[in-house]
């Protein structure tokens, strides 16, 4: 059982950046492939970006690469998403998973988050 626990969401300008972290306890949490998804207002969840068990590989949406970067401390136990160049289409409840699916941008994680919000204004 991995218990995980985002933070780090909030209001900021467009072209701004945030830092997302996702803290993980319980089961041993390097063994996990992890992930970012995010939720927009109406729209189904996506998403966002994936990191293997110890960081060596990493695949993003489109909608994010060159503005976003995951990283994973399988000592701290934690998951983080760098974001910049922010935008309001960004705006969204973001969401931390871990897992092992078999495809890495399906929804067939195992352990969710309980998502933090971030809004960019224009």
């Amino acid at each position: 059982q991995v218990h995980l626990v985002e933070s780090g969401g909030g209001l900021v300008q467009a072209g701004g950046s945030l830092r997302l972290s996702c803290a993980g306890s319980g089961s041993a949490f390097v063994g996990y492939k992890m992930a970012w998804f995010r939720q927009a207002p109406e729209k189904e969840r996506e998403f966002v970006a994936s990191i293997n068990w110890n960081g060596g590989a990493a695949s993003y949406a489109d909608s994010v690469k060159g503005r976003f970067t995951i990283s994973r401390d399988n000592v701290k136990n934690t998951l983080y998403l760098q974001m910049a160049s922010l935008k309001p289409e960004d705006t969204a409840v973001y969401y931390c998973a871990a897992g092992q699916p078999s495809w890495i941008r399906s929804n067939e994680y195992t352990y969710w988050g309980q998502g933090t919000q971030v809004t960019v204004s224009s």
